[in-house]
């Protein structure tokens, strides 16, 4: 027995050593501009006419929100624009926050979801984002605007995908583009918009920006590579991008000023390898549009596709789900384990099997038979913060017809809380960031738990946890009917002296607590079970 140990010892040595690369490219891809998705469904690829956008915000990013009011200012105010928002511990948090400036404010502003990439407002505008870095020559940190600022701004003050293109890519004109290479999906209850934006270049305030129109009856998807191809120019409908590109690629040797000009070839990178997808953009729309047999070995896929079938908003979540569990890219079928039952001896899928292994494990699977893992970047990720599928429909009242249906940690886990436009306030645990430190009272901890215990064992643990994500689900989901009637009623009362919205906006809260109440009491539950399990050896 010691003799065993002493090699077991050994090995688990050499095999952290190796590991250290492994685990460092690991973190690297946690970092390094490969994290996020975005799914977009126009409304007549939608199964009930809804129009949808998401977001999976996968990196350290604060899991705390809080809905900001709506208001009205004096003439002559100013917004001031902030950067290092996306870290703090709570909203009054100004650690590691910059000033970055001040534009002059409007008379009214709009209520909004503020989360780490503000991402829903009162008025059925939502916006999903994922990093796609592009070349680091065009980025101009004195560019006043981060892309989640720009995201506040245009939510603030917007009501409609258009229009917060338009405002975008003018104050992006005007005071100047700060960030890396980004992608923000825009939405409302009519259409949806993906917009790309970069830098112009360090010796320049402004920035270079293209935004394309999903049409309605199709999908796209955003996984951190410019997807935005050929300019439209002549087709403002579908089509509207700033008059600097060509000559900012040209100017950084971005495009040679002779081929054909495709938007995505000049402001990739290189770790794209000369296209426009990875894993996730294939699988995402070989999923929904398998007749159309795409392929990984394709240089390009389409900007959007038209689904087999329609989309449900469940669709959606179920996507961010994926770790391509039974494809040839599943990370743990080479991972095994001899078993004997009734005295027949198997081979199966190891019960430590996970999709979400680190690089130590990956590396010490792979020391002790090389090749057993591959790594590919899975939709859902451990890594994940929160994440959103934002549900817009159009014959709904606003308070209501907009809904943001949010997890925390991993999205592969967790079940997910609904947040309408006409919510004004969130349950006390979204009020703390659960990445500063350990905090039970934290929504994050409060999921995070029975997840983390899940992967320990997940080949025998799946199966209870996707079974509880699926009922937490379907009970949000079919209370909702009872809850759209009651609001409609009340919007839809004649009576001048009579103003619904304190009473509507008490429903939805009161909708919001009681699905999160239920969703932590049975995370915690799991907790408890997955705990009772190894305790007995599982």
């Amino acid at each position: 027995m010691k003799k065993v140990f002493i090699l077991l010892t050994a090995v688990l040595c050499v095999a952290s050593l190796k590991a250290q690369t492994q685990d460092d490219k690991y973190n690297s891809q946690i970092v390094d501009g490969q994290s996020c998705t975005s799914i977009m469904v126009g409304k007549s690829a939608s199964t009930d006419g809804s129009v949808i956008t998401s977001h999976t915000c996968d990196g350290r990013y604060r899991t705390w929100m809080a809905v900001e009011p709506a208001q009205d200012h004096k003439r002559g105010s100013v917004h001031t624009v902030l950067r290092g928002t996306m870290h703090t511990a709570h909203r009054d948090d100004t650690t590691g926050v910059r000033v970055m400036g001040t534009i002059p404010q409007v008379a009214h502003t709009y209520a909004y979801l503020n989360t780490a990439y503000p991402c829903l407002n009162e008025k059925q505008l939502a916006i999903g984002e994922t990093t796609f870095g592009g070349p680091d020559t065009l980025v101009n940190e004195k560019g006043m605007f981060t892309i989640e600022e720009l995201e506040r701004v245009a939510l603030m003050r917007c009501d409609n995908a258009r229009d917060a293109v338009r405002l975008i890519g003018q104050l992006v004109k005007t005071y100047g583009y700060g960030d890396g290479g980004e992608c923000i999906t825009i939405a409302d209850k009519n259409e949806v918009w993906q917009m790309e934006i970069l830098g112009e270049g360090p010796d320049k305030i402004g920035g270079v920006w293209a935004a394309q129109r999903v049409p309605d009856y199709h999908v796209a998807v955003s996984a951190n590579i410019p997807r935005i191809g050929r300019l439209q120019r002549d087709n403002p409908d579908y089509f509207m991008c700033s008059d600097n590109i060509e000559k900012v690629a040209r100017k950084y040797n971005l495009w040679d000023g002779k081929s054909e000009f495709v938007f995505w070839k000049a402001f990739n990178a290189s770790y794209a390898n000369g296209k426009n997808f990875r894993e996730r953009e294939f699988f995402i729309l070989n999923s929904l549009a398998p007749s159309l047999g795409l392929s990984m070995d394709m240089d390009e896929l389409p900007f959007s596709v038209k689904p087999d079938q329609n989309v449900d908003v469940t669709d959606v979540m179920e996507l961010l789900r994926s770790t391509y569990e039974g494809t040839d890219m599943d990370m743990c079928r080479n991972v095994k384990a001899v078993v004997t039952r009734g005295g027949v001896v198997d081979t199966i899928i190891s019960p430590v099997a996970n999709p979400w292994m680190g690089g130590n494990m990956q590396s010490t699977l792979n020391y002790l038979n090389p090749g057993t893992v591959e790594f590919k970047r899975t939709v859902s990720v451990a890594w994940c913060s929160y994440s959103f599928v934002a549900q817009l429909r159009d014959w709904l009242p606003d308070a209501v017809g907009g809904v943001c249906w949010i997890a925390v940690d991993n999205p592969g886990q967790s079940p997910r809380v609904p947040v309408f436009c006409g919510t004004t306030r969130l349950p006390k645990a979204y009020s703390i960031c659960g990445h500063k430190a350990y905090n039970e009272d934290a929504v994050l901890w409060q999921f995070r738990k029975a997840n983390k215990l899940a992967t320990v064992a997940w080949q025998r643990t799946k199966s209870g946890m996707m079974k509880e994500v699926l009922n937490q689900e379907k009970k949000a989901i079919d209370g909702l009917k009872d809850l759209e009637r009651t609001v409609k009623a009340y919007s839809d009362r004649e009576d001048v002296n009579y103003n619904p919205k304190a009473q509507i906006s008490s429903l939805l809260n009161d909708y919001t607590f009681r699905v999160y109440d239920n969703a932590a009491y049975a995370w915690k539950q799991l907790e408890t079970k997955f705990w009772q399990m190894f305790g007995m050896g599982f």
